[in-house]
Order: structure tokens, then sequence, then C-alpha cells
């Protein structure tokens, strides 16, 4: 389990990460999403001990990382892709790395294979592309088959179907019961892939919460389409609901008028028509994209904004 408790992190004059809560815990992929300097990555950085908190914890399985005796197997992470000695081939890079924390070569095999890499094994990694360098960061925080995984940006320079696979790893791995952690400006990646999200602002933490919970709380209202909309609107309105067309105007009665309905829900909505004998063709609970969502949330705690075209 990861727990970050009250954790403050300043550079001189600037606070990274202010007074900053929450867990993550096993079974679930979560997101870790905020703007450009909200303090995702020095959060992350604590966490792993590569810089000291001025105040507060982050803890992994209840103690310190630097507490660990072999990290890696415990706390598998990638933070930047790019960190890998050039000259290196990539099954040394991954030797070394195995060696330090007791793990024997065929697990660097075992891998290579997993990220699609066994056939580069011997080739140096200065020739890897950006998507080749991220699936070699993924394996080395694979190789101690840790409980604990941590990604920043972990879908950065790969294509569609890397991508993809990406996603189902990572719902694959939580699946298993790990505790996965992932930071993304993504938001239609995080959509599909994370459970949970923790939305920070200027390092202070905005929301924690699930995906769907997150989608409830900025519901839209319900689409409904029926032939007869006028008569619609007027049942659902005396019930108290509001009612519009959706669209900036309702389709002809004959192919089914569209209205956005809010305030009632889909079984009242139901009900009503029933009661009134009339017919509905849809009836689609409608509610912000998490992209939408996000935005909202973070609007005031965007530190670089450009002016609309």
């Amino acid at each position: 389990m990861i727990e970050v408790r009250e954790l403050t992190k300043r550079y001189g004059g600037t606070t990274a990460v202010d007074g900053l809560s929450f867990t993550v815990r096993p079974g679930t992929v979560t997101g870790f999403l905020g703007p450009n300097g909200a303090g995702k990555s020095t959060t992350m950085r604590v966490l792993l001990g590569l810089d000291r908190a001025t105040s507060g914890a982050a803890l992994v399985n209840g103690g310190p990382y630097t507490a660990l005796r072999r990290p890696m197997r415990e706390v598998g992470a990638l933070l930047d892709a790019g960190a890998v000695h050039g000259g290196r081939r990539a099954f040394d890079h991954l030797g070394w790395l195995a060696r330090s924390n007791g793990i024997g070569t065929r697990r660097v095999t075992q891998v290579l294979e997993q990220v699609g890499l066994a056939g580069v094994a011997r080739k140096r990694v200065a020739g890897f592309s950006l998507g080749m360098r991220q699936r070699l960061g993924i394996a080395a925080a694979l190789l101690g088959d840790p409980g604990v995984l941590m990604f920043d940006e972990p879908v950065n320079g790969l294509d569609p179907d890397g991508v993809r696979w990406i996603r189902e790893l990572m719902r694959a791995l939580a699946a298993e019961g790990r505790t996965v952690l992932i930071s993304s400006h993504l938001m239609s990646e995080m959509e599909l892939t994370a459970d949970r999200l923790v939305i920070i602002g200027r390092g202070r933490l905005i929301a924690d919460t699930s995906v769907r919970e997150l989608a409830d709380r900025f519901r839209r209202g319900v689409l409904v389409r029926t032939p007869r909309p006028v008569e619609l609107t007027g049942v659902l309105s005396t019930a108290g609901g509001t009612v519009e067309p959706a669209g900036g105007g309702a389709a002809e009665p004959a192919h089914g008028g569209t209205l956005t309905v809010t305030g009632l829900d889909v079984a009242v909505i139901g009900d009503m028509a029933a009661a009134n004998g009339i017919p509905l063709y849809e009836v689609t609970p409608h509610s912000a994209s998490l992209e939408e969502a996000y935005m909202e949330l973070t609007a005031d705690s965007a530190e670089f904004g450009a002016v609309a075209s």
C-alpha cells in the first residue's frame, strides 16, 4: 500500500507539495492527475526516496522506501524512460539492476519477453525509440515482481497498440492484487484504465474518488428520445424536472424528439412515461467526460494557461 500523510516539500521559497494526504490500495489502478507543476512527480520522487520531505511522510508498505533492503522486490517504478545509459545493451541494463537486488538473469529474460523487447535484448539503448525506452523502463519496474508499482506518464512515445498493451497490463497487475499508481495527462486513457483518481493542484488534494463517483458528481442529466416530446415535457416538468431540447431543438416527432432532462433520474422518467402511455426510444444518463470533469476541478489550479485563439 502507498500512504502519503500530510506531505509537504519545499524547494527554497517554492512549495511543490503542500500538506498532501492520500492512500493507494491494492487491487486497483489509481490515476494520479493534476496540471503541470501540481506536485505529482515531486510526490513520487519523495515516495521513492529520491527527494526528502520537508515534513509529513510518504510510505510504501508501512515504511519509507529507503528502509527496504531489496526495494525492487517490493516496489517497481518508472519515472524517466530516458534515464538509461545509451551505451548499455537492454539485457545488460536489466542485468545489473537484477544483480543489485538478488534477482536471477532468468527473470531478465522473462520481463524482456513480457514487454516485447526480447528481439532487441542485445542491442544498445542509444538506438531505441522513445516507445522502446518506455518498454525497457516498464521491464525494469516489473523485474522484482513487486506488489507496488508506480509509473509517471508510461504511455509517452507508444503507438496505439502499445497504449492498449499498457492499459491491459496495468489492469492485469491490479487484478493480481498489486497496488498500481499512474501519473498521466491523458484523460481518455485514465478513463479507460483507472479505478480511482487522486487529483491534485498546486500541491494540494482536490479530489480522491472513484471514476464512477466523479462521473456521478458531474452528471449532465438524462438524454431521452420519444415520438411525443411535447407531451413528455409537460409530464416531466410537472414532476419537477427541467426539460430542454437536446442539441438546440427537438427532432421531428416521427423520428423521435430528443430531450435533455435534469432533476429526475432514469427510473422516475421511465415510470412517468409508462404511467402516461408515452413510448420511449432511448433513456441514457449523460455524464461529463473525465476530461471535462478534470478541467472543471483544476480550473483554478493550472499555473500555465495559453490565451484562447
